[in-house]
């Protein structure tokens, strides 16, 4: 099912926009996962609502729907593009960067109309008006932000590159701008911007933290990064949430969810080519290199390392004693970019707090990874992913109880708020 599959058949619609431009501006506000950050839980489609934490307290995202009132029913075209890829909403009020206009503002001409037509006139609307920001006042001033604006936001529509193909160019504009991939993968400054938006700077798609997940690098880097997947293998995972390298979890599965399971597979294809030209950015050249001897002993029942025995218990059964799991349904922890990564924060999410695959149509059946926060402490948690990150060829630091009990203490922190 199609999540952005509103439309709202009338004389008015087809009148004010051909059927061409609607269904392209559906497919653009699928594939950048507009209803994933502009629905909240229960709540109607692109109405707003959804609680959004950023550094500085909650802000909630807005009502997208065509309602004169409390939606974008009464935006002009150009105040529609003034919010979108500007952040400057109607009557000149700045929005929040947690709305992520600093890639939006790469969007063509072309796109923002079939946007603004496929949402003023195929969405059905809703009044619902946006709570107000739990901010400080101070620290919610919104003026600041025209600097901020000026420092960091670049206002001209993405450019083609003439030195590259038409397929780079189009995995280019997809990543940078429509599915907006920098605004998790790109490490952020002391102000929270972006510490950059294309691949002119080797920081773009490094990786970075997001809401106690680490996003992790897309740079062609042959262990933490995407180097030892063919262009084939990242067009299926953005498309399925799985291929023979890894399984999506947390924030990444609600992306496929709601937005990149609906690319084409000639988009899919594009993204990919982009992205496989992105030089690894930690410099990792030689690939994985698997090593037998733990999977020799856990075979024997030797379970003397610390994790060990913790691990043969709550892992082995979905992820094997060889480490290599069950392609395409459980991830192999052997040479897993993901568990390879020097933060470990999305290893301790999930382990605390369990995770569940991306829901597709073009896939196996979701399923959920067990939460084991209840049942292990930080200790054995701890001995159980640092077994994982150095058995079979592993190579990632170590992580410590102490780690541990900072994601538990922040998680248990989050869930008391209301």
């Amino acid at each position: 099912m199609l999540a952005l599959a509103l439309a709202v058949p009338c004389a008015a619609m087809a009148a004010s926009a051909d059927s061409a431009q609607l269904s392209r501006g559906q497919y653009l506000a699928t594939v950048g996962n507009c209803m994933s950050c502009h629905t909240a839980p229960g709540g109607a489609p692109l109405a707003g609502g959804l609680p959004l934490k950023t550094p500085l307290g909650t802000v909630y995202s807005t009502n997208i729907t065509p309602d004169p009132e409390t939606g974008i029913g009464a935006y002009s075209r150009d105040e529609f593009e003034q919010a979108v890829r500007r952040g400057v909403a109607r009557h000149g009020k700045r929005l929040y960067p947690a709305m992520p206009y600093p890639s939006y503002a790469g969007l063509t001409d072309d796109d923002v109309d079939a946007l603004y037509a496929y949402l003023k006139h195929a969405v059905k609307p809703v009044r619902q008006a946006t709570p107000a920001p739990e901010i400080p006042w101070l620290l919610g001033m919104r003026w600041p932000l025209a600097i901020w604006n000026w420092l960091f936001v670049d206002s001209k529509p993405y450019q083609p590159d003439a030195g590259k193909s038409a397929e780079w160019n189009r995995g280019a504009y997809l990543t940078q701008a429509v599915a907006h991939c920098g605004a998790c993968h790109t490490p952020r400054n002391v102000v929270a911007a972006e510490r950059a938006l294309d691949e002119r700077s080797s920081l773009y798609l490094a990786g970075a933290r997001v809401d106690g997940w680490s996003a992790p690098n897309l740079t062609g880097d042959q262990i933490t990064g995407l180097g030892a997947w063919s262009r084939e293998e990242v067009a299926e995972y953005l498309r399925t949430g799985r291929n023979a390298h890894a399984t999506s979890f947390g924030p990444m599965s609600e992306v496929i969810s709601g937005g990149t399971q609906y690319l084409t597979q000639r988009d899919a294809l594009a993204i990919a080519t982009y992205l496989k030209t992105l030089p690894g950015v930690r410099g990792e050249k030689t690939p994985f290199r698997y090593d037998p001897a733990v999977a020799e002993a856990l075979a024997q029942g030797r379970l003397d390392k610390p994790g060990a025995r913790r691990y043969a218990e709550y892992c082995m059964a979905c992820h094997g004693v060889d480490g290599k799991g069950f392609r395409r349904v459980f991830p192999p922890l052997a040479g897993n970019a993901v568990v390879a990564d020097p933060d470990p924060a999305s290893l301790i999410r999930l382990l605390l707090d369990g995770a569940v695959t991306a829901n597709v149509a073009t896939g196996p059946a979701e399923y959920h990874m067990p939460a084991y926060g209840w049942t292990l402490d930080d200790q054995e948690l701890a001995n159980i992913l640092t077994f994982i990150r150095t058995s079979w060829g592993n190579a990632a630091p170590a992580v410590t109880d102490a780690t541990v009990g900072r994601y538990r203490a922040a998680q248990a922190k989050q869930v008391r708020q209301p």
